[in-house]
């Protein structure tokens, strides 16, 4: 039992376990800055909240490896972009193109927030017309009083 605890605690506190490779990828400056920009927008299919650079599960890793596989193969970022939709979805993308189901989904809060505006509208111009009853008025006030 007490070689488990120590096993485990090695484990723990081998930097190995825990490091995300952030070594460069490429000797290239321009490369190696399109690597970062590809990895930065790119969501951890595993975590969900997180870019693959910032993740260090399995999957975010064999990623980053794929892109940097598709970068030296001299893809695009475009191609390496349509790659990982391909694979994965448009879930995968931080930033999705605005298209179909996306694009309705960033004119739907504006839209809802400029039908209320017509409805607060429409309301506040209809109690405006509306005939003021002084004699309800007076009464309310001599029954206060």
């Amino acid at each position: 039992m007490k070689h488990r605890f120590f096993i485990a605690v090695a484990l723990l506190l081998s930097g190995s376990v825990w490091a995300i490779d952030t070594g460069r990828a490429f000797e290239d400056d321009e490369t190696q800055a399109r690597y970062e920009r590809i990895i930065s927008e790119v969501r951890c299919v595993q975590c969900q909240n997180q870019t693959i650079k910032d993740s260090n599960v399995q999957i975010a890793s064999d990623l980053r490896r794929e892109i940097r596989r598709l970068l030296a193969e001299g893809k695009s970022d475009g191609e390496v972009f349509d790659f990982l939709v391909a694979r994965y979805g448009e879930f995968v993308l931080y930033r999705p193109p605005m298209s179909g189901i996306s694009l309705l989904l960033w004119i739907a809060p504006g839209l809802f927030l400029a039908i209320g505006g017509l409805i607060a509208v429409r309301v506040v111009r209809k109690r405006m017309n509306m005939p003021i009853d002084i004699d309800a008025d007076s009464e309310a006030e001599q029954v206060t009083n």
